[in-house]
């Protein structure tokens, strides 16, 4: 026979672990300072407007 399992205790443990995560992930985001978050914002404005200049803009569109 398999052991007994406290099925309260699987859910709160996967909800602490899901916790974990999100905690992980929202250091990741908001744990910048702002000379960080600066930079990045210039990175994906000039990334953006690189794309932007190497477009091909024809008026024909058949």
């Amino acid at each position: 026979m398999g052991d007994v399992v406290n099925l309260k205790r699987f859910k709160k443990r996967g909800e602490r672990e899901q916790a974990a995560k999100q905690a992980e992930a929202n250091r990741a985001l908001f744990g910048r300072t702002k000379s960080e978050r600066a930079r990045d914002q210039f990175h994906d404005e000039r990334s953006a407007r690189q794309l932007d200049q190497h477009r091909i803009e024809s008026g024909d569109a058949s």
